[in-house]
């Protein structure tokens, strides 16, 4: 029986996020940050959260963190993820594929895609300088 697994997150999961806060409650433990092979896109989600899939073209390395989550602690976790995310594998830059978080695809249709920030950090950041506007 397995005891833990790794879990790829991309979104409001990571480390200082709104909803990392989730993985914490299970034991879940950081274990590095990584990429994803160069085969996925990213969507924002109302700004609230991302969404990401697999892709036979046009994708990227997207930015990850590796959670080691007790595998009781798993479904915990997804059932607090917002509708239309799910888990699924995810290949990591090195080769290595593990459980991840995903976006079906009908959440993101419509939505703003942000692959070219290449992580949800990286928009989010983005947005937060467009918001500030400039200094005086």
């Amino acid at each position: 029986m397995v005891s833990s697994l790794f879990l790829a997150v991309n979104g409001t999961l990571m480390r200082g996020l709104e909803l990392n806060g989730n993985l914490l409650a299970v034991g879940a433990e950081f274990v590095k940050e990584a990429k994803t092979s160069p085969a996925y896109r990213l969507w924002s989600i109302n700004d609230v959260h991302p969404a990401m899939q697999r892709v036979t073209a046009g994708g990227v390395s997207v930015d990850l963190e590796i959670w080691d989550v007790p595998a009781d602690g798993v479904a915990t976790v997804l059932l607090q993820e917002p509708p239309g995310l799910c888990i699924g594998k995810i290949e990591l830059s090195d080769g290595d594929w593990v459980l991840g978080v995903l976006g079906e695809a009908t959440l993101c249709e419509g939505k703003r895609e942000i692959t070219e920030y290449g992580g949800w950090r990286a928009y989010w950041a983005d947005r937060q300088t467009a918001t500030a506007g400039p200094s005086s």
